[in-house]
């Protein structure tokens, strides 16, 4: 079980305007650093500098978002229609309805998300349906930040929360991964300091879990830059590049490296590759959640348009900022 220990440093939410600011700013940092990381995916640093130098920017002809954003969106839906009453069935009529029981391709998907939906589709029922092969992956903490953002300035709640959407799905660092972010994100929102974004994430999953040593590791050297955090985290030789320790230390590494600052926080996530999509999205949605929407450049916010449902046909014509104003609680939105 994740530590329950409290984070008495995580202030109360804003005001309003600042809490929409914030929810906006951690859902479109999602999309932005999923669409910035995408071409870079599974790549190592010295190929993205044999392509492209340094990415600082869109290098897609036509940038667009991937599982991470359109997962993200579901789980969104998900969380404004039962808030904090989520139960496991909830999430599992969920996957059935929107995504296993439809009779359409499911392009892009990760390991843990297809291990799912065979099992589901088979008529395994939670937790049974998360046993398969990649329970450990990132996939949870790659939609993770709705939570964070439902439950403003109570992190906590957003790694309770996120835990009862993760057990369709995964299981133990694939957990603790989703909860981290969760947790890190709920601290973000409201109004938490960098080193205390990172605590609120440490105090959601056990001291002695894999998530938690590799999240350590990545800040105490963030300092020193990109190659030092990917050295103190990166699992040399495995093939893939969906292990939630490893993601989510890259994460929290470049977001510490630049202190909350968006622009430099998701560049240097994608620039250091490996599932540089997802580590963008989370990078993008704590530095996101940090500055707020304003702090996004321009160029790359106005690039993001409603999910094209190229991973997931039903999440079709939803925008992230739509589901970010559904997750502010009814009396605080502007």
């Amino acid at each position: 079980m994740a530590s329950s220990a409290c984070v008495t440093s995580v202030p109360a939410p804003g005001g309003a305007d600042e809490l929409r600011e914030r929810a906006r700013g951690a859902l479109l940092g999602l999309a932005v650093g999923d669409a910035l990381g995408a071409p870079a995916e599974n790549m190592r640093p010295s190929e993205i500098r044999a392509r492209w130098g340094r990415i600082t920017g869109y290098v897609a002809e036509h940038p667009a978002g991937t599982d991470d954003t359109e997962y993200a969106i579901f789980s969104g839906l998900l969380l404004a229609r039962h808030g904090s009453a989520l139960t496991v069935a909830h999430v599992e009529a969920a996957w059935h309805q929107w995504i296993a029981d439809l009779d359409v391709p499911f392009r892009g998907a990760g390991f843990s998300e297809r291990g799912t939906l065979e099992n589901l589709r088979r008529g395994l029922a939670a937790p049974i349906s998360a046993q398969h092969r990649h329970a450990w992956s990132d996939g949870l903490a790659m939609r993770a930040a709705p939570f964070g953002v439902f439950a403003a300035g109570r992190p906590a709640e957003a790694a309770r929360l996120i835990a009862v959407d993760g057990s369709v799905s995964h299981d133990g660092e694939g957990i603790y991964g989703g909860q981290a972010v969760a947790a890190g994100v709920a601290a973000a929102m409201g109004g938490a300091p960098v080193d205390g974004v990172v605590a609120a994430a440490l105090s959601a999953v056990p001291e002695d879990s894999w998530t938690s040593r590799s999240l350590r590791r990545a800040v105490a050297v963030a300092h020193l830059g990109e190659r030092a955090v990917r050295s103190a985290v990166v699992v040399g030789g495995y093939p893939w590049t969906d292990l939630a320790p490893e993601a989510v230390g890259l994460a929290f590494g470049a977001y510490a490296a630049a202190r909350g600052d968006f622009r430099c926080a998701v560049l240097s996530a994608v620039n250091m590759g490996r599932d540089a999509d997802t580590t963008g999205a989370v990078a993008g949605a704590l530095a996101g959640a940090t500055c707020g929407v304003s702090a996004i450049p321009a160029a790359w916010a106005s690039a993001v348009e409603a999910a094209r449902g190229s991973c997931l046909p039903s999440m079709r014509g939803h925008h992230v900022l739509d589901v970010a104003d559904l997750l502010v609680p009814e009396g605080e939105a502007a």
